[in-house]
Formats: structure tokens, sequence, C-alpha cells
């Protein structure tokens, strides 16, 4: 152990690994019937989990003016150059990415958009229950704020609870809550809600969502911001088949919006067959990009359907990490500790990022020095500590800081009496660094009180496999299906 290696709470020192997991397990007062019944999911389920509950993505575009294709969700690395820093300049030239496959003139044609939803599942016992949270991430390489100035690396989530996992999804499961990202607020509808609406099919069960243009429109729904979508599946299915309308109603918000793109998830051939989806390659570019303008409303007929594949949030990771080649990617600001007590692995199990304490940089570097927003490690979700908000906000609000500043000093409790550091038992991590496997669980209810939230902090040891814990943040889960290798491949290690 070195001088900077933190410590566990003095009681758990010196008891050893089975010492500790027992006091854990005393102090909890968790029953001892309920350790007898931990269980993991194989990786094979997870994957299965993620792609049975992956969102339909109904969006918005703002297409006309010679911006088409801007509205398209892509990978972090559709360039394939390994450089996140250029992302938004290069994102300006889709245009010209779609005309070049309409006159065959190859312009653009190396690059691979391969629309991405970046993943993660956290796996936990709760009692004699298995649940998961599932975290979905939009991702778009450029978007245009209030102010009109453009901006890079924008993240949009989609979360959900899912409770009582007895095995493979469909087995009697249900989905307690869900959160959409709304700017810097975090909307959150509960079971049985009427927003709350899924395609349910044999090869998945779909949260619908629906999705703002990369615009800004100011007191509106802009800025690729997310909704919940207020009409059923049937109400869709009716209108495609009639070849109808194509909008949808979303929270918050009276009337409906248009729908210019349909966002699949590809491992669904239901989803897949019922929306007539088609994959995003250079020879359906020309077929698959909107040029319509966000004000326009069009018949079913004339919407984009395109699939969409899912990678893993920590294939990111790495490039945040000191020793992983970040100043390519990310300025050197505002830096994070982590304390790693495993290594972030790839899906063949090998390290990519070592054990113990890390320091991460979040700040985005963008080669137009226009933006310099936090990547995704630095994110109250990543810890689990955003404010639930019930309400949307056409001007962003309700993202205070509060609860998570609260989190990382451990002077608010959560709903079982446990602070951050007395769950996981670091007790020097309060304002010093986080822990890896700190994670905050929500329990769908939004808390008025300024700073405090309700649920709880998953506690002790709860990752180990023996207790029916998988951290999926620090884990990569799918095949990253690599073309090309280009020289920073290996350290960017996302396509």
């Amino acid at each position: 152990m070195t001088p900077d290696t933190p410590r566990r709470a003095p009681l758990l020192q010196g008891l050893g690994l089975y010492g500790v997991l027992a006091f854990t397990f005393t102090l909890l007062c968790w029953p001892g019937e309920a350790h007898a019944q931990a269980w993991s999911l194989t990786t094979e389920q997870r994957q299965a989990y993620l792609q049975h509950y992956a969102p339909i993505i109904l969006k918005r575009g703002n297409g006309d003016d010679g911006r088409h294709g801007y509205d398209w969700v892509t990978s972090f690395d559709f360039d394939q150059d390994g450089d996140f820093s250029n992302n938004k300049l290069h994102w300006k030239q889709v245009p010209q990415y779609v005309d070049g496959a309409r006159a065959g003139t190859g312009v653009n044609a190396g690059w691979r958009v391969r629309p991405t939803l970046y993943t993660s599942l956290i796996e936990f016992m709760d009692g004699g229950s298995k649940n998961l949270v599932l975290i979905y991430h939009v991702y778009h390489a450029l978007d245009k704020n209030a102010a009109g100035d453009y901006q890079l690396h924008d993240w949009e989530r989609v979360e959900m609870l899912v409770k009582n996992v007895v095995g493979p999804p469909g087995g009697g499961e249900s989905v307690a809550h869900a959160v959409v990202t709304q700017h810097k607020r975090s909307v959150v509808r509960r079971a049985g809600h009427v927003d709350l609406n899924f395609m349910q099919s044999a090869t998945g069960r779909h949260l619908l969502i629906w999705q703002a243009e990369w615009s800004d429109k100011l007191a509106a729904a802009h800025g690729q911001e997310l909704r919940f979508v207020t009409d059923t599946y049937a109400f869709f299915a009716g209108r495609m088949a009639s070849a109808g309308k194509a909008e949808a109603g979303v929270n918050n918000d009276g009337g409906r919006k248009n729908v210019h793109y349909a966002f699949v998830p590809e491992a669904s051939a239901d989803a897949v067959t019922a929306f007539g989806a088609r994959a995003l390659t250079y020879a359906t570019a020309d077929a698959l990009a909107s040029r319509y303008d966000n004000g326009k409303t069009v018949t079913w007929p004339n919407v984009k359907r395109i699939t969409y594949e899912l990678q893993d949030l920590a294939d990111i990771l790495p490039s945040h990490w000191q020793h992983g080649g970040y100043a390519t990617h990310w300025l050197s600001t505002a830096p994070i500790d982590f304390y790693l007590e495993s290594p972030l692995v790839n899906e063949a199990g090998q390290a990519e990022v070592s054990a113990g304490m890390q320091r991460f940089f979040p700040q985005t570097r963008d080669i137009e020095n226009e933006d310099d927003r936090e990547g995704y490690i630095a994110k109250k979700w990543f810890v689990g500590t955003h404010e639930l908000n019930d309400s949307a906000s056409d001007f962003g609000g309700g993202g205070s800081n509060a609860f998570h500043e609260n989190a990382y000093a451990s002077t608010v409790m959560d709903s079982r009496g446990q602070t951050r550091a007395s769950a996981s038992g670091y007790a020097t991590s309060p304002g010093s660094f986080w822990w890896q496997h700190d994670y905050f669980v929500h329990s769908g209810f939004a808390d008025s009180t300024d700073g405090v939230e309700q649920g709880f902090w998953l506690p002790g040891p709860w990752y180990l496999p023996e207790n029916g814990g998988f951290d999926g943040r620090w884990s990569q889960l799918f095949d990253d299906r690599p073309v090309v290798p280009h020289p920073r491949q290996r350290a960017l290690r996302v396509q």
C-alpha cells in the first residue's frame, strides 16, 4: 500500500477481505437469506437487457439550407481519425458526405457515421431482488446553444431502473422509472404514468422518446433535448399504416411535435421491421438524410428510419485517463480523481486503465476553441447524483449541483441513513476523491429539499460477482466492430 492509497474506515482495517465482507453485511442488517440468493447475469444476458430496453428515438430535424445530415445520431469516431477535438469541425462537413455519396465523388467516403447509443448496465442485489440501472447516451457531434454558439460532444441520456430481474429479459421484470435529459434537468416518469410508453414486441420493450433538432429555438424545445412521448405505440403504428402525419406528443408541452427521423435499435428485429429502418452507410446516406426544416410537418413515408447500434460508455473512458493520451481529446483543467479497486477492462478482459488512484480529465478540447464542456465522466449521472425533476423547462432550469456537492462532501444521508463515505467504507474520500463504485440509486420520486434526493448509495462490495453485482460503467460488453485500424485506435477504442 502506497502513501496515496485511500483507506477504508479504521474499523474495517486489518479484517481481511472476508472480514470486511462480513462486517459490511452485518452493518447493513441485510437478511442472511438475501445473500444465499445472490446471483449474477451472464455477459450475454447483460447485452440482451440493454438491447431489449433500448429506446426508439423519434427526432425532429433541421436539415434545410444545406444542413442535411446534421441531426443524425453518430459515433464518437465517425471521421475515423481517432481525435475527439475536431468532431464539431468535421461534422459541419456531413452535408458534403451526403452530397458526395449522391454524386459518386467519394467525398468523405472513409467516414463510418454508425449511429450509436453508448450504454452501461449496473446490476445489484437489494434484499432478495436483483435490479438493474440501464443507461443509454445519444451522442451528437455538434449542437447549438441558446446564444447561437456551436458546441460539441452533446450528451443526452435515457436511464431506466428495472426491478425484480429473474433471468433473461421478458421474465417478469418491470421498469420502475425512467429519466431523460432535458438540458440540465433530469426529468423522471414512474411506472404507470401516461407519459411512459413502450413499443412492446417479442424482440424488445422499447421506450418511446422524442428528441429536438440540433439548433436553438430559445423558449421552445431545442438543442437535442429529450422528452417522453405521450402517445402510445398503437398511435404511431396507425399513422405509419395510413401514411399519416409524423408527429409525437411530448411531456410538459401542448400539441404534437414534428418527427423527421426515427432511430431504431438494430438488435430488435420486430422494431426494425415495423419501422422499416435501414443501416446508415455511404451507399444509403443520401436516401436517409432529411432535408426538412424543424417547422415542416411531413407524412410517415418521408420520415427517415435508421438503425443504431449499442456500444459502451467504457469505450471512451480510457481517453480521459491521465496515461491514456487524454491531451488529444480533453483539456488539462478540472481533473477528477477516482480510486479504482479494479482496472477498467475491455471486451476480452484486458486492462485498459490501471487499478489504484487515477486521474481523469473531463473538459472537452475543441480544435476551433469554441467550446470546453464536460465529458461524461464529469456528469452527475455518472455517480447517480443528478437531481430528479417532475417537469420540463424550456430554459433548462432545475439543474442544481447541490446534491452532487453534498454527496461528494458526504454531508447528507441517503434514505437509509448512509452517506457516500459510510456506504463505501472510504472514510478519507469526502471532498477528496470518488470511489470507483460509488453509485446513488434514485427512488424515482423528486425531492424539493435543496441538496437532498430520495434513494440510497449502493453499499460496500455490492459490485462483486459473489454479491450478485456488476458495475458496467467500467467494463465493455459490446464488440467494437473495428474495420480499418488507425494509428490512435488503440487508445481511443471507439470506431
